[in-house]
């Protein structure tokens, strides 16, 4: 069950729209995780692309007494937004680097991790001349797919993601410290087992010439229910037999079910059933619901049909297909009414954009023991016309 915090029963106490954060709730996630570092010696580091409010990074990084030691990157932007503000390892990944790319990645990276031998290859005179030691690694992919939805299934068939086995150059592994992979997403241990038991029938014996494994991302460890012995037994299991440190790198366990957007609905129409206009918006505020496609839980809502009153649930963009979903409530709503939508501080945020426009959602943080509710960042005309020409 969702714990909401005090100020969100009193939803009018936010501007509309706007993401609430508990840094509570992020803290006994990572708390949580901590636990799998204390058990057996892996280092978690958190995955950017997934959370990167570095308003609450001191709550996170090692480096400022929190549990995790550094963060994954996939861009320079986001390698120095690590370095300057999380202050632990940086680990960066990309499909491909561009020469000036990975020239500013390296200001600020430890590991750089390769998708390809032939770009390993062809900047490995770049990375050892950048002026400080940095690790380099490569990303294979066992061809074993875990995930249901191709869009974010990294080893989907035709992946871009990955070096697989048959063109794996067992001959240029020189200066090469670490092997990647990341099959997963949001999914429990028994999907890693699994994983690893092909990684290792593939893989196992380049496994035995690394100082270092990346496990990636997409492990649920923070929810209700994930087998924590398991994932336990399987990074030992690992380290054990090859001698080599596991690294994770979870972006939605550091910061699951602790976010929430709080939306107003600003007009009620009808078509083939009612319909209520918000004034966030699937294409621009919660992309991954058209995506992926999902339907986010909203507090006291239920199903269409469920309670009395159903409505389909629009964004306010002019997409025709902005449409959040359908969802039934015990009293109609009015023009004003606040509705809040959870778990939504991990990837929304993120992928926030000003479509039409629209004004990207204010930013709070909520502390539980204070009771304060602190906004972060509020957004205005300067952030759309900055990001254009």
């Amino acid at each position: 069950m969702l714990t909401i915090p005090a100020l969100l029963s009193q939803p009018n106490s936010v501007s509309s729209p706007s993401f609430v954060v508990d840094e509570g709730l992020l803290q006994s996630n990572a708390a949580i995780l901590d636990t799998v570092q204390r058990r057996t010696g892996a280092k978690i580091m958190l995955a950017l692309k997934g959370f990167a409010m570095w308003h609450t990074f001191p709550l996170l990084s090692r480096a400022m007494q929190g549990p995790l030691y550094g963060v994954c990157a996939s861009s320079p932007d986001e390698a120095r937004l690590g370095r300057e503000e999380f202050k632990g390892e940086v680990h960066a990944f990309a499909a491909a680097w561009s020469e000036e790319e990975l020239t500013e990645t390296l200001r600020y990276a430890d590991h750089i991790v390769f998708n390809s031998f032939a770009q390993w290859q062809r900047f490995r005179p770049l990375v050892q001349g950048c002026g400080h030691e940095v690790t380099c690694g490569l990303r294979i992919n066992p061809e074993h797919s875990e995930g249901a939805v191709d869009i974010y299934n990294p080893c989907s068939a035709g992946s871009r993601l990955g070096i697989r086995l048959q063109h794996f150059q067992a001959d240029a592994l020189e200066g090469i410290s670490g092997l990647h992979f990341h099959t997963l997403c949001e999914q429990d241990a028994d999907a890693l087992a699994r994983t690893l038991d092909v990684v290792e029938a593939k893989f196992g014996e380049y496994l035995a010439q690394m100082r270092w494994v990346n496990f990636g991302g997409g492990h649920h460890i923070t929810k209700q229910g994930y087998d924590i012995d398991l994932l336990c037994a399987c990074i030992e299991r690992i380290q054990q037999r090859y001698g080599v440190q596991v690294y994770l790198e979870p972006g939605e366990a550091v910061a699951l079910n602790a976010g929430w957007l709080v939306s107003t609905v600003l007009d009620i129409t009808m078509a083939d059933m009612p319909l209520a206009i918000l004034d966030s918006s699937a294409a621009t505020h919660m992309p991954d619901v058209l995506e992926m496609p999902y339907r986010p839980m909203i507090i006291g809502s239920g199903e269409k049909g469920e309670k009395p009153y159903s409505y389909r649930l629009g964004g306010k963009s002019c997409l025709a297909g902005d449409v959040i979903g359908e969802y039934s409530f015990d009293a109609p709503l009015t023009v004003g009414d606040r509705l809040i939508f959870t778990d939504m501080a991990i990837y929304s945020m993120v992928k926030t954009t000003t479509f039409n426009g629209l004004r990207l959602p204010s930013i709070y943080s909520y502390n539980p023991h204070t009771k304060n509710m602190t906004l972060v960042r509020q957004f205005g005309y300067e952030d759309f016309k900055c990001r254009l020409s």
